[in-house]
């Protein structure tokens, strides 16, 4: 039974994560749409009929289309998204509601569409006619969807959306909405949030603004309120790290809007779990009191964020809401602290860091790791030249870790770009050195396959980090020696192994149109000579990491193709046409074999 629990917890989070993914990216356009409206609407700030009409295509167009748009792009990156906003269209037309369920749905469909046919056919182009079939098929793929969806989706979606809207309303009046804080709280800590958040509340939130002008759904998960009432039980209470570090982790989470920051505090007393619900309820009894509500999705949870979106008539109540959770949350938490005479030693925020880690790692159905993983000392890391941490959604506690390591390589006197990103939006970059967590290794390295990785059980406080460093500065002098060797690349081919050959690919921006024809000249000549080496093009964001490939691009473009393809051999170009380079080619060819 706790096994199925698990796989029914690993399952939410993953949905979370792929709604989350979908939706995270393009906050900032809810956000521009509730500063709009805020600002422009009669009731406003500054009324304005004419900007004002902004609002609707904007929600009603604007929002589902990014958001089918980014989950066509994270299946099968610029063709799925593509073919995934088209599908979306014919949702949106086909309701009456705006459709970011079902842009959630066709946007991710159309990817997956689109995938499996150039699965299927990308090898069976004859030489020439790739941009023809692949805009042609990315056309008909997304005619036939929208159409699904006008006529089937779109209809069932509005349905469904009405229900859910009539369910939320029902529980509103019936004063039960602080009970669902008894599940958000919780959820939060144990990574459950962004199934709940952005997969009903944003979407249903949403729905009720455009309606009432506000909604209350948006607070329910962004309140800092109950976070915040358990970090000063500790600032004043506590004992150790943990009430040292208890001042400076407010700034975080509630001006910063990071949450996470507040989870070990709770994990190291589990009776604070109490602390949290007590005052997210009392929070969002306030909210509903008062008539809270905020006009779009705040997001991260910062204070500033969240008077950001509200509406004049609101600030007091949504002020009164903070303030009450974050009252009831810090007495209920004092009470624990007080009554609680063990002792406290500077190891256990450490050790809870760690324990809500494996709390992650839990609600995705995997074990907990015992350490943490990827030896720095294995790492090539005088290639590196940027550092990335990855997770989800690209924020929380990998924009913290990123903060540490950054601060430690300054201190250094390494001068390194070091940032952090969702796993969806990683590039593959033999140059970076990414640093994520022991259960997003394998998701991580599907993206970037030919990135160095280093794997940590804890973004904020691992060992790794001083060992990078190190390593950094111990390597400076071997990169200035590596950056001096010479480079295969060449106009001419003299120095290239071409014997070990298999694949020649022409890379361009497109993957088309001239590339198209200088890979066709080049495979005529090879199969005059007898010569049975595959060529083709493609686009320099689809180049692969091979050992056994050339690749033939212009000489502006060489960089971006060396980064991409770090391993493979190089012949750059002025033009693609340019046959005597071919000629040299298929002549060094003969000779070697």
């Amino acid at each position: 039974m706790a096994q199925g629990n698990k796989g029914i917890k690993a399952k939410v989070q993953q949905l979370g994560s792929s709604l989350s993914s979908m939706v995270m990216p393009n906050i900032g356009a809810f956000i521009a749409w509730g500063v709009i409206t805020a600002l422009f609407i009669p009731d406003g700030f500054l009324p304005n009929e004419q900007l004002a009409s902004m609002t609707d295509p904007m929600i009603t167009y604007l929002l589902p289309l990014l958001i089918g748009y980014t989950g066509g792009s994270m299946i099968h990156d610029q063709r799925g998204a593509v073919v995934g906003a088209i599908a979306t269209m014919g949702v949106i037309v086909g309701s009456d509601v705006p459709m970011f369920i079902g842009a959630m749905m066709m946007g991710p469909l159309g990817g997956w569409c689109v995938k499996k046919f150039d699965e299927k056919f990308s090898d069976k182009i004859r030489a020439g006619f790739e941009m023809l079939v692949n805009n042609f098929s990315s056309g008909l793929i997304g005619f036939a969807l929208a159409i699904i969806g006008y006529y089937a989706i779109g209809p069932i979606v509005t349905t469904l959306t009405e229900w859910l809207g009539l369910g939320v309303a029902t529980i509103v009046q019936a004063g039960l909405l602080p009970l669902a804080n008894i599940f958000i709280e919780p959820a939060k800590i144990l990574f459950l949030n962004n199934a709940i958040n952005h997969g009903i509340l944003t979407p249903l939130g949403t729905e009720q603004s455009i309606e009432a002008g506000k909604s209350i759904l948006f607070l329910l998960e962004a309140n800092p309120g109950p976070g915040l009432g358990v970090l000063l039980a500790f600032t004043m209470f506590g004992k150790g790290s943990a009430k040292a570090s208890a001042p400076g982790a407010i700034l975080i989470q509630f001006v910063g809007g990071i949450h996470e920051i507040y989870f070990p505090y709770v994990m190291m007393k589990p009776l604070m779990f109490l602390a949290v619900i007590a005052g997210g309820m009392s929070g969002t009894f306030t909210f509903q009191l008062l008539d809270a509500g905020l006009r779009a999705a705040a997001s991260p949870g910062s204070i500033l964020a969240i008077l950001g979106m509200s509406p004049p008539n609101s600030y007091v109540a949504v002020i009164a809401g903070v303030v009450v959770a974050t009252i009831v949350s810090f007495l209920v938490a004092m009470v624990i602290l007080k009554s609680d005479h063990s002792e406290i030693s500077d190891e256990d925020l450490a050790a809870q860091q760690e324990a809500v880690q494996s709390a992650k790692q839990e609600s995705k159905g995997q074990g907990s790791a015992a350490a943490d993983t990827g030896d720095v000392q294995d790492a090539e890391l005088r290639k590196v030249n940027r550092v990335v941490f990855a997770c989800d959604a690209g924020m929380g506690s990998s924009a913290m870790g990123a903060s540490v390591l950054r601060k430690k390589m300054q201190e250094a006197g390494i001068d390194m770009s070091v940032t952090n990103s969702s796993i969806g939006k990683l590039q593959d970059d033999a140059n970076t050195l990414i640093i994520t967590q022991n259960e997003l290794h394998d998701r991580a390295i599907k993206k970037a396959p030919s990135a160095e990785f280093v794997t940590v059980e804890n973004f904020m406080d691992s060992p790794r980090y001083g060992e990078i460093v190190e390593r950094m500065k111990n390597e400076t002098t071997q990169e200035e020696s590596d950056e001096a060797t010479p480079t295969d690349t060449t106009d001419g081919v003299e120095e290239l192994k071409l014997a070990k050959v298999e694949h020649i690919v022409f890379a361009c921006d497109a993957g088309m149109g001239s590339s198209a024809m200088g890979a066709s000249v080049l495979r005529n000549m090879l199969k005059k000579t007898d010569l049975d080496v595959d060529v083709t093009n493609i686009a320099i964001n689809r180049l692969d990491d091979d050992a056994q490939t050339l690749v033939v691009t212009q000489k502006e473009l060489y960089d971006r193709a060396e980064q991409k393809a770090p391993s493979a051999q190089f012949v750059t170009v002025d033009n693609f046409m340019d046959t005597e380079v071919y000629e040299e080619i298929v002549e060094r060819m003969k000779k070697q074999q």
